[in-house]
């Protein structure tokens, strides 16, 4: 993003609520000077380098920003030697951190240790996969969200306003769609739209963007039409539907996280315990397909995506947490007592009497589950009657 439009503290920074705002550990962690050795991941657009540069500014660090894919180690020790007898020492960003070598992750071990420079690195990746044990064991992992509508249109006002351009409603609607949740595009089409014409319509965005910008070339509708349709698919148990928004997906050159992401999603969501090994082979198949990438990755996607079209669908899950969260926000009830430690006053041990018995575990009773009794739940409903002796 151009520096001109970079937010310079948490208070202008948009977007990200669960790390900037006062009472997130990130924010109380960076302002009393305590924040370790970190690593953002999250969509691209996100603030990840923003938030880094921020972090520089409130410590009072130098800033060095170097990227994985082009990194040399003897650039790190060059920026490191440069500061050995400084106070401040300087914050090392580096952007791609999932493509860092072992070789250059033992390079930074040193500096972690002893604390030398503030290494904050950046991925639209989870890093974890990629990075060692020992880098893990010295760092934080901080999770970006995609920008909500609501922070890419505060974003968007606040550019206008930088460059003098009215912006109306019908604009700002088309320019968040062709934004692909990433707070640069929105910089980008506005600032080429104010060296044309400070009035912004949607006519004058439609001639310099016609379509939404997803990853690379990839159109952001057609990216999120194929992935619903093949969700959709899967959920209607029609696999050859499935395998060809599979196909589609993958020929469009979408990530193969993504797909697997989404897969384990549904396997939750719309299958459940009517066939609890789907949780567990789409979660293989995310863990898979990280390790090894296309072309191969198709055939583990294949095999998932035929799996769970197969088996018995149940949202019984999904549907059972949304009202007990419901219930719990409209009714926070009090903890019985006979639960609450350290005494347990009354509290029956299942386990001294068979295994299982009856007793109050809420203050009220409450029926939240309703099991469709459809493949596996059918079996673990009888499992709980027999549990409760019924």
């Amino acid at each position: 993003m151009d520096s001109n439009f970079r937010p310079e503290s948490l208070e202008e920074f948009v977007g990200q609520k669960h790390l900037v705002a006062p009472e997130a550990p990130f924010h109380r962690l960076l302002k009393s000077n305590a924040l370790s050795h970190s690593f953002f991941f999250g969509p691209p657009g996100t603030g990840k380098t923003t938030l880094a540069r921020i972090v520089a500014k409130e410590l009072g660090s130098e800033f060095f920003e170097l990227n994985a894919t082009s990194l040399k180690v003897d650039e790190i020790r060059k920026i490191v030697a440069n500061y050995k007898n400084a106070l401040i020492k300087p914050l090392i960003f580096i952007d791609e951190v999932h493509r860092l070598s072992r070789t250059q992750q033992e390079v930074l071990l040193p500096i972690m240790e002893k604390n030398e420079a503030l290494i904050i690195g950046a991925s639209t990746e989870d890093p974890f996969h990629a990075l060692t044990a020992a880098i893990r064991s010295r760092s934080v992992l901080f999770e970006f969200y995609p920008l909500s509508r609501e922070d890419l249109l505060q974003i968007a006002c606040n550019v206008s306003q930088k460059l003098g351009l009215s912006i109306d409603e019908e604009a700002l609607d088309y320019l968040i769609e062709i934004s692909a949740a990433d707070a640069r595009n929105v910089v980008k089409f506005l600032r080429l739209q104010a060296a044309i014409d400070k009035k912004v319509t949607k006519e004058a965005l439609q001639k310099l963007a016609p379509r939404a910008y997803g990853e690379g070339s990839k159109d952001l509708v057609t990216h999120y039409d194929l992935a619903s349709a093949l969700i959709k698919s899967i959920r209607g148990s029609d696999i050859d539907a499935a395998l060809y928004y599979l196909a589609r997906l993958i020929l469009s050159k979408e990530l193969p996280e993504f797909i697997a992401r989404r897969l384990v999603i549904l396997a939750s969501e719309d299958i459940g315990n009517a066939n609890p090994n789907a949780l567990e082979i789409a979660t293989a198949t995310l863990t898979a397909v990280k390790q090894i990438g296309y072309p191969e990755a198709r055939i583990i996607l294949s095999q998932c995506v035929i799996y769970l079209t197969s088996s018995p669908k149940s949202n019984s899950a999904y549907e059972a947490i949304n009202k007990a969260m419901e219930l719990a926000q409209k009714e926070p009830l009090p903890i019985p007592k006979h639960l609450l430690p350290p005494k347990f006053e009354g509290y029956l041990y299942p386990h001294d009497f068979g295994g299982y018995v009856k007793q109050s575990y809420l203050p009220k009773e409450m029926k939240i589950y309703k099991s469709k009794g459809i493949g596996f739940e059918k079996r673990l409903d009888e499992w709980i009657e027999k549990i409760r002796g019924s």
